[in-house]
């Protein structure tokens, strides 16, 4: 696809996913994700073709009139949406696919200054919420779901999702959908609270019946 036609692509899909966009134009004119994914791909053409030093400056700029920063170095798939944006980091060995969601506050990075591949690979359709740190060079599975504030340090099945700190597995496979609910997902603590709480109970019960039933042998002696 032609580079004009990915910047058509990319609006559509934002006009699509974004109750707040009402039309083309605002996205184009008020959607820094937008202007972060256009000034990448030059930066990424003179990466790739040993102009690293021009591709940084694109990069940088970009960060500053967006709050994205993008290093030249990471491959981005088609129709990613960036909602709001500021602040996110998407490292250098970064691999996208197509149709994911990040919304601000994401780092896509590295654990230190390993050389070769050090930042996640993301498949299609994942989403990353609010303020998740996805940090290393593992696979996050096509259709996951990253937790707001999550930080993954560790692979990620397809069609999972993952919550906490350290990231955490709560929920298995599940089906493929075009939500952008980064509000309700499972909360562990909750869960493991909630267990606790059912077992409390049943200990209780089983602590009254013994009582009951001792009672009652106390009296016939």
């Amino acid at each position: 696809m032609s580079f004009f036609g990915r910047i058509r692509e990319d609006i559509r899909t934002v006009v699509e996913k974004d109750p707040a966009a009402r039309n083309g134009l605002e996205v184009l004119i008020c959607y820094p994700g937008i202007w972060a994914q256009i000034l990448h791909r030059p930066a990424h053409f003179l990466y790739n073709h040993n102009l690293k030093l021009l591709a940084r400056i694109i990069s940088q700029l970009a960060r500053f009139f967006t709050g994205i920063e993008i290093h030249p170095g990471a491959k981005i798939g088609r129709r990613l949406f960036i909602d709001h944006g500021m602040g996110i980091v998407i490292g250098e060995t970064t691999e996208i696919g197509d149709d994911c969601m990040l919304y601000q506050g994401v780092t896509l990075g590295g654990t230190g200054k390993d050389a070769g591949k050090r930042h996640p690979t993301l498949g299609n359709r994942v989403m990353v919420s609010s303020g998740a740190k996805v940090l290393g060079p593992f696979t996050v599975g096509d259709d996951a779901k990253i937790g707001s504030g999550a930080v993954v340090l560790k692979e990620v099945p397809a069609g999972c999702t993952v919550v906490g700190v350290p990231g955490r597995i709560v929920k298995g496979p599940r089906p493929i959908t075009e939500e952008m609910d980064q509000v309700h997902l499972p909360d562990p603590v909750t869960r493991e609270m909630e267990q606790l709480k059912k077992r409390i109970a049943k200990l209780e019960k089983m602590l009254n019946k013994y009582e009951e039933r001792n009672g009652e042998e106390y009296e016939s002696i």
